[in-house]
């Protein structure tokens, strides 16, 4: 049997090459995904960045710590609290002190500032956050003078500038050089009297320690040069912080050595990064992992099927079912095995380049590499064998039950209805991807909404139509070929004919066009319907002509800003500031919520919040806002929780929020958010007032301090946008890879199938037709396949983006659906290109040999 086994192979070499083909490509792409991945489970170990040169550093804590019944719960404050005055006097009498202060700095100068060369971002310019320091704290961080002097006086300070930046040639800062520097306080000029260089951890701007002070009063962190042990004893002897819980200490910590590396900006940045890239690559590997299975057992089912009356022959030479099945096995394995391993070799060589263009780009951190991981490629070579198994397992089964006579078929028509057992499982991958979509929408719409959910129901309804792709193309092929069917020649009517009963290559055609359209119109359409909702949502629910938001995530308005825009006449005024609150629910999970902290007499006259139950106004220190989504959501009910400085405080909730899209966050007061700054203010015309007399107050307002002023409609186009390149490039990214392998598949099933029919095609051209005719009627019968596969897609992306729309009514955001008919019509042309060309090369090749001579093929 191994040697017949050997001789099919080689007679059938395009069918087993194409399987071949698929397979490998397959392994590889989850190889090279898997690779990626596996580099993201450990971040690169770093030691103490800005305060290295510091002996001890005395600091708030930023996490919350609660005992709970089963361990310690951990959670980031967002707003951790200063250092006291009394604690810091009390260490001077120990040893030398240095006292730390960072402040919001940013510079009009777009050539100001800067990071180290490879660092994640670049310099500092409009918009883009530095952070203030006195200079005396510089002693104990990596700064050191690389020309100039240190402040001494108000006005003067110290940049940090690249070591590329160091001449006026790069566009560089030159000592004596006067900048625009937006403060806390506001925005002036000051003179650059020192150089410094930069780091890749932050973009350093150094005052006098005097003018810091001004600048910052708070005390955010104490270097001491003193015994760490003396250290620990006095700040033990301190009072117990808030938002400790038993056994925590006293909310402030002493760190030497490595410890020091929690008082760095961003001590888990790296790890965070890591985090997205994870759930980036994790997303891009399931769908790489579903796309290569479901083509590859599609493949492989076809390239049996095209064996029938081969097997038909065997049956009627002696063959038992039995035989025939080991032989379909024993090919797969053949197959399978070599191509798994090259599958792996290719993985191996495309995850360094994958890896390099994710850093390149922006989605992963500049360090970002592959590391030496072994068990990615394990894991893709037994999931390519075990798929190539699963591909032939159930054709095999059919093979074995082909009955002699099937060798005297000489139509190649598929005419036998669809087993009783592919009915039951598509209609059980249906009613399982159609019951969790409805069960979503009647318990949890907004789980409709996230990522995991819109990306994995899909792959369900993907193979449920699949599956039922024999019964489904008939009617589809006659559907799209009504009209060319009736024009004037045959080849409409022929191209009909030939889709609709060859149903198992058509079906094995345009199962890579179906994953394809339906991949991409779901997910790009779920994103970009989401994005408009979230867009919609926010400016539904501020009623202001004006938003001024601080630039980053640390940003804070200039508090003289602030202070004109209150002065201005016939407007309502509302500054809020970002914080957060944490809960603990159910006694184990601390869970923590964004908020906003504002005065509810000034945002009642700006918003206009999705309210399920309650009155915003009713707003005071004692209460708080929430949403539906809190697990104790009762106007009256009080609600233990720790604000964003860690004090724990027990609220009265007041007013909740419909749920939304999930960006309807918690509403505190002021006095809840102490160590927050103001970071957003919302402007509205009173009725009656001068609109141009606010508009050029605002502006001037905004000039003198250098602050943006928006309009609503721009500071919504601006915080939601509706296509960001981080999506874009994630979405590249998820499907890039997977559509690069579907249209590869595309082309070697078509290369597959017309292939195996040059015989038809011979009889064609000695009934008279011409070799152009016989092209073009390959080429029809192509684009026939490409829509009726198009169309199933469509059929699973509609399903989809009816449920994300369903989703978004349910949680009240009246949102447009969004479809992105030009990347999927793209991608429908695209499909429709290759699969022209993989029809007719093959064809007018197989034209190349004179017709009687194919005629007699014989499989």
């Amino acid at each position: 049997m191994l040697r017949l086994t050997l001789h099919g192979m080689r007679a059938r070499w395009v069918t087993f090459t194409g399987s071949f083909v698929a397979l490998a490509l397959g392994v590889g792409l989850i190889a090279a995904t898997g690779l990626a991945l596996a580099a993201t489970f450990e971040a690169p170990h770093r030691g103490p960045e800005r305060f290295a040169a510091a002996p001890v550093v005395v600091r708030a804590s930023d996490t919350l710590r609660v005992a709970t019944p089963i361990g310690e719960r951990t959670q980031r404050l967002a707003d951790p609290r200063a250092v006291p005055d009394s604690l810091a006097a009390e260490l001077a009498g120990l040893g030398r002190t240095v006292e730390d202060r960072t402040f919001p700095v940013s510079f009009t100068d777009a050539s100001l500032g800067g990071r180290a060369e490879g660092a994640d971002g670049g310099g500092a310019r409009e918009g883009d956050g530095a952070v203030g320091h006195p200079w005396s704290v510089a002693a104990a961080t990596p700064y050191r003078l690389t020309d100039g002097r240190a402040p001494a006086a108000p006005g003067e300070i110290v940049v940090a500038v690249a070591a590329r930046s160091q001449s006026r040639a790069d566009d560089g800062v030159e000592i004596g050089d006067r900048v625009r520097v937006v403060t806390p306080a506001g925005a002036g000029s000051r003179t650059v009297v020192g150089t410094v260089g930069a780091t890749d951890f932050e973009t350093a701007v150094f005052f006098t320690d005097a003018e810091a002070a001004q600048l910052s009063p708070r005390i955010d962190a104490l270097v001491v040069h003193a015994d760490a042990a003396s250290v620990r004893r006095a700040v033990r002897a301190t009072g117990p912080g808030p938002g400790t819980g038993p056994g925590t200490g006293t909310g402030f910590e002493v760190l030497t050595g490595d410890e020091r590396r929690a008082a760095d900006p961003d001590p888990d940045r790296d790890s965070e990064a890591l985090v997205a890239v994870n759930a980036l690559l994790g997303t891009a590997a399931g769908i790489t992992c579903f796309v290569s299975v479901f083509v590859v057992a599609s493949t492989f089912a076809f390239a049996v099927a095209q064996r029938r009356r081969e097997f038909g022959l065997l049956r009627t030479a002696g063959a038992t079912p039995r035989q025939i099945r080991r032989t379909v096995f024993a090919e797969a394995i053949l197959v399978a095995v070599p191509a798994s391993a090259f599958g792996c070799l290719l993985g191996g060589l495309g995850a360094p380049p994958l890896a390099a263009w994710m850093a390149d780009s922006g989605i992963a951190p500049s360090w970002f590499a592959i590391g030496d991981q072994t068990w990615p490629l394990h894991t893709a070579f037994w999931t390519g064998l075990c798929v190539a198994m699963a591909g032939v397992l159930a054709s095999s089964w059919r093979a074995g039950r082909i009955k002699p006579t099937e060798a005297l078929r000489e139509a190649a028509v598929d005419n036998r209805a669809m087993p009783p057992s592919r009915w039951l499982l598509g209609a059980l991958v249906l009613l399982v991807g159609l019951g969790l979509l409805a069960w979503s929408l009647a318990t949890d719409p907004g789980e409709a909404l996230k990522r995991k959910t819109y990306i994995t129901r899909p792959m369900l309804l993907i193979v449920g139509f699949a599956l039922y792709a024999p019964v489904l193309v008939p009617p589809l092929v006659r559907l799209v070929t009504w009209l060319p069917a009736r024009l004037p020649g045959a080849t409409g009517l022929l191209a009909r004919e030939n889709a609709a009963t060859g149903v198992r290559r058509t079906a094995a055609v345009a199962a890579p066009v179906l994953i394809t359209v339906a991949l991409a119109a779901s997910l790009l359409g779920t994103t970009a319907t989401i994005n408009e909702a979230k867009a919609t949502e926010a400016a539904a629910q501020t009623t202001a002509d004006y938003v001024v938001a601080a630039p980053g995530e640390d940003g804070a308005l200039p508090a003289p800003f602030v202070a004109r825009v209150r002065g201005i006449p016939g407007t309502d005024v509302s500054a809020s500031r970002t914080t957060a609150v944490t809960v603990l629910e159910e006694g184990v999970a601390l869970v923590r919520s964004e908020a906003r902290a504002v005065d509810p007499a000034d945002l009642v006259p700006v918003s206009r919040l999705p309210v399920a139950s309650g009155r915003v106004a009713d707003l005071d220190d004692g209460g708080i806002v929430v949403n539906e989504e809190w697990r104790t959501h009762t106007v009256g009910q009080r609600v233990r929780v720790w604000l964003g400085d860690g004090r724990e405080a027990t609220l009265r909730i007041v007013a909740v929020l419909r749920t939304g899209t999930g960006s309807n966050g918690v509403y505190v007061t002021p006095r809840n958010a102490p160590g927050a700054t103001v970071d957003r203010v919302d402007v509205k015309l009173r009725d009656g007032a001068d609109a141009a007399a606010v508009d050029t107050a605002l502006r001037e307002a905004g000039r003198a301090t250098e602050t943006t002023v928006l309009t609503k409609d721009a500071w919504t186009a601006l915080s939601h946008p509706r296509s960001s390149e981080s999506t874009r490039l994630g979405m590249l990214l998820i499907l890039g890879i997977a559509l690069l392998y579907t249209g590869i598949a595309l082309a070697n099933t078509l290369v597959m199938a017309t292939s195996d029919r040059v015989g038809d095609l011979a009889v064609l051209r000695l009934t008279g037709a011409t070799g152009p005719q016989v092209l073009r009627l390959v080429a029809a019968e192509a684009l026939v396949v490409v829509a009726v596969g198009s169309l199933l897609g469509a059929a699973v992306a509609g399903l989809n983006l009816l449920g994300v729309r369903g989703a978004l009514a349910l949680l009240s955001v009246r949102s447009p659906l969004v479809v992105p008919w030009g990347s999927v019509g793209a991608m429908v042309a695209a499909s429709a290109v290759l699969a022209v060309l993989a029809a007719v090369v093959p064809a007018l090749t197989a034209l190349r040999t004179r017709p009687v001579a194919l005629a007699g093929t014989r499989e």
